[in-house]
């Protein structure tokens, strides 16, 4: 279990995330059009796992908008932007500020992602949701950056996560 914070407020999480140097745990995860994906659908790619509470927060928004710009000029890369939001929310969100350069992917059906990688929040307003985090991997899949964000309304460390790959 982590600690963090939500407007400076504790709340607790599932675990632990992945170590630097290790393997990241496969996982499905539901796209826009309903169709499922995992994590070997993306071997040979670059990822930054960009994973935030939901699409429709100030903060979750920007991370999003941010990793878009930034997606766009990074080679061999994908960023998936992954919340419990449903995949419409997603979509109409990406669709109306015109973001292509982010895949958009939903734990919603049960929540295993989160459960797995360790983020999802157990406690507070946000309890099942999942923490802020960004967790890049190299294209054979392993963890080359882990970054849960202090306080939830806080953004991710953005040069960090990119510097990592």
């Amino acid at each position: 279990m982590a600690q963090i914070k939500l407007k400076g407020n504790p709340v607790n999480t599932t675990g632990s995330l992945p170590q630097v140097g290790t393997q990241a745990s496969d996982f499905t995860l539901v796209k826009t059009d309903l169709s499922t994906v995992s994590l070997t659908d993306f071997k040979g790619s670059k990822l930054v796992l960009n994973i935030f509470p939901s699409i429709d927060t100030s903060t979750c928004a920007t991370s999003v908008r941010k990793f878009n710009e930034t997606a766009s000029n990074l080679t061999n890369t994908k960023v998936l932007c992954i919340s419990r939001d449903l995949p419409f929310a997603q979509n109409r969100f990406c669709g109306a500020e015109g973001l292509e350069n982010v895949v958009n992917l939903s734990d919603f059906r049960d929540g295993s992602f989160g459960e797995t990688y360790g983020l999802t929040i157990t406690d507070g307003p946000l309890t099942g949701l999942h923490s802020r985090v960004v967790i890049v991997l190299d294209e054979n899949g392993v963890v080359k950056h882990a970054e849960q964000v202090e306080d939830i309304v806080d953004e991710p460390n953005y040069e960090k996560a990119l510097a990592a790959l």
